[in-house]
């Protein structure tokens, strides 16, 4: 099998119009706070204890196609010996993997940051697909505010992204790129789509520039949401302002924009998702790749309670469930309500 035909066969099994992808690649810092939240203590047992009950979820597969996981899960076994990544497979979920290894501030753009790693990607992406990953993420971190993101931001971030990008599609990897405007701040819907609609354009020509094949990666952004400080817009609103600016931005080729759910709620991710399948003739398919968004409801049923496994699976399942609901705009508010 060519290099190229391997991206494709990834790629097909990624975007099938019916499933999203379950971001589980939090950091050491990050799961550490989540859990922390529900009173657990973050300890590499802990850690493969709940990764485990989420990869094993009994349907899961019905509505995710893949699965990113942080360095440490990809190597972890369950309690019968069996590979984490193999336990996903099964499931017809493929198994993907964070590559990025964190961010700082960028020298030279105030207020900008730019994200680590690149070093040595290629070395380590070929242990990974040792391990069975089959696809990759990368995040680039964009502040907004008065004076952010600036032209360097915007290009070199831009430039990071296209050239990881670029090494995994020499690896065989199929590479999410992830260019997450933040929502912090009071900013109005208008200067979030603005922005959004810079930063997009600053990735493409990158990684135009880089040669990568636009057709075998996938585009995980933000959606254009006015800021955490101030009211949040009607879901139709968000999926106008969020599809008018891909539109501008995002060239068709792409097969499939997996959008990252940020500081929404469980509920507002669905619900915006929804509401962009529904507004309809979206050259891409629309589809989510959501962390907290969807494993909110099934960490506070865990609570590091083994007897609890089988209700965290369950509230797992059902997120996914209403999110490929999403996908094919047939949710509604009062599916919610009724489970």
């Amino acid at each position: 099998m060519t290099l190229q035909s391997e991206l494709q066969a990834t790629i097909a099994e990624l975007v099938d119009g019916q499933r999203g992808i379950l971001a589980a690649d939090e950091s050491g810092g990050t799961i550490a706070k989540r859990f922390a939240s529900v009173g657990v203590e973050s300890t590499e047992q802990s850690r493969r204890s709940y990764r485990s009950a989420l990869l094993t979820s009994e349907e899961l597969g019905e509505y995710v196609s893949g699965v990113i996981l942080f360095e440490e899960t990809l190597g972890q076994c369950d309690d019968q010996g069996i590979p984490l990544a193999q336990r996903a497979a099964a499931q017809k979920i493929l198994p993907g993997i964070k590559v990025d290894r964190g961010k700082g501030p960028l020298p030279g753009a105030l207020g900008d940051t730019i994200t680590f790693g690149l070093d040595g990607l290629g070395e380590r992406l070929r242990g990974y697909k040792k391990l069975g990953a089959r696809f990759a993420k990368w995040r680039e971190v964009y502040p907004l505010g008065p004076e952010n993101p600036t032209e360097l931001g915007l290009h070199a971030n831009a430039e990071v992204l296209a050239r990881y990008a670029a090494v995994c599609q020499r690896e065989g990897v199929v590479p999410i790129v992830e260019p997450e405007v933040l929502m912090d701040g009071n900013h109005s819907i208008e200067r979030s789509a603005a922005v959004n609609e810079r930063v997009w354009h600053s990735v493409f020509h990158a990684l135009h520039r880089h040669g990568v094949i636009l057709e075998l990666m996938l585009l995980k952004p933000s959606m254009v949401t006015p800021g955490s400080e101030c009211a949040r817009a009607e879901p139709q609103q968000v999926a106008e302002y969020t599809l008018r600016s891909l539109r501008r931005a995002v060239p068709a080729a792409v097969p499939s924009i997996h959008f990252l759910s940020g500081g929404q709620s469980p509920e507002e991710a669905t619900a915006n998702l929804n509401a962009l399948n529904r507004l309809g003739n979206a050259p891409w398919q629309l589809s989510f790749s959501y962390g907290r968004a969807l494993q909110q409801p099934a960490l506070a049923a865990w609570r590091g309670r083994e007897e609890h496994i089988c209700a965290a699976q369950g509230a797992l399942v059902r997120r996914a469930r209403l999110n490929h609901l999403a996908m094919l705009g047939q949710y509604r508010d009062s599916l919610e309500r009724a489970e």
